[in-house]
């Protein structure tokens, strides 16, 4: 048996209406003026106080989603690779490539030390690489995939998994010589911080909130700390990953977390010294006497070191999916997710100038001597001087 459709009148109506909406936005009877909270915010014009210039810009392959892939340095070349597994060692002053290698695909960026690389791939495997020429050294799997890059030390190699093990290599051989997990809560974002030397001690932030210190030579957990504790009720609330580095300097360990604190522990203590409320992906920046913080929202806070108050606050950049800040030459350096550079004055909050190196987000910036370095989400490699 065969049925057929029959539409009313008002219903014929409706349809009309509905297909001559060329945007689900015609439909928005209730539509206003408001702000979208949400919409990034626009630029304002500004006049340069620097010249920005571009020294040199290498492209890769790959999409470099959450910006994970860093490059690492040594001497007067910079090591970078992609996530197709591409590892390349390029002269940091003229661009010119030295020497390529294909690996497998890669999960995370290059670490350079005491002579080698090392990276990670998709199946969990750390690779050491001869920073010379390239050449394999070893590789050993470490049963997690790696998102951060190792710590290098001359005799141990330190990564840390996506599952929240903790693992100390052999730099010779990349013999496993101790691990350490964390326990990980049920849900958790995709990213990683990286562990810190410093003093034969490891400094690591864990997705559950918390900051370890362990013995470098035997991976012996010394103490720890929680950055913030969870204040939600639902497991989207109770997200307080720590994805980024902690910051050693003058016997503190500055340290952030998403949906939690900004937190100052005190080595010697052996516990927080100071907290405030708020959300990043990023460390903090530790320059001129200041702290600046990016916030997940870009915001960017800054406070005085002195008095840890509040010293400014600015939205200029809210919701431009800013990168992570850097200091160079006493100015906060940031990159947003429509290809500017924003060189900020770190005293006061005031931009000094700008200026759109790419056409896609700037994922991580780097300051090494008189060069920033800008990577994007489409692997392009971008050396800048002001």
């Amino acid at each position: 048996m065969n049925f057929q459709k029959i539409y009313p009148p008002i219903y014929l109506s409706l349809i009309i209406v509905l297909s001559s909406c060329s945007t689900i936005d015609g439909l928005r009877f209730w539509k206003s003026d408001e702000i979208d909270p949400d919409e990034p915010k626009k630029l304002v014009q500004i006049p340069n106080q620097q010249d920005i210039k571009i020294l040199w810009k290498n492209s890769f392959d790959g999409l470099n989603e959450i910006g994970n892939f860093l490059p690492g340095f040594s001497k007067e070349n910079l090591y970078f690779s992609d996530s197709t597994g591409n590892v390349s060692s390029i002269n940091s002053k003229t661009g010119k490539e030295n020497w390529s290698v294909e690996l497998n695909f890669l999960a995370a960026g290059t670490s350079a030390g005491f002579d080698i690389l090392i990276v990670s791939d998709v199946d969990g495997n750390v690779i050491a690489l001869n920073q010379v020429d390239g050449s394999k050294l070893w590789s050993t799997n470490v049963q997690g995939e790696v998102l951060s890059r190792a710590a290098i030390d001359a005799k141990v190699v330190v990564v840390k998994t996506n599952s929240g093990e903790l693992i100390g290599l052999d730099k010779s051989d990349g013999n496993i010589i101790w691990s350490y997990r964390s326990k990980l809560p049920l849900l958790t974002i995709r990213g990683s911080s990286s562990p810190v030397i410093e003093d034969n001690l490891i400094y690591a932030s864990f997705d559950n909130g918390r900051l370890g210190a362990f013995e470098l030579a035997s991976g012996f957990q010394i103490w720890d700390g929680a950055i913030s504790y969870v204040r939600g009720v639902s497991e989207l609330e109770n997200l307080i990953d720590s994805d980024s580095d902690p910051v050693v300097d003058s016997g503190l360990i500055y340290t952030t977390n998403y949906q939690g604190n900004v937190n100052i522990f005190d080595t010697s203590q052996r516990r927080s010294i100071w907290n405030y409320e708020t959300s990043s992906f990023y460390s903090p920046l530790i320059s001129r006497g200041m702290m600046a913080v990016v916030e997940t929202d870009s915001t960017i806070r800054a406070f005085a070191l002195k008095t840890l108050q509040e010293s400014w606050v600015s939205d200029e950049y809210l919701n431009r999916e800013l990168s992570n800040a850097v200091n160079f030459k006493g100015s906060l350096v940031v990159g947003d997710f429509e290809g500017h550079i924003h060189i900020i004055d770190l005293l006061n909050g005031r931009t000094l100038s700008r200026k759109k190196v790419s056409k896609k987000p700037i994922k991580t910036i780097f300051s090494r001597s008189d060069s920033l370095y800008v990577v994007d989400e489409a692997f392009n490699l971008i050396s800048i001087n002001i």
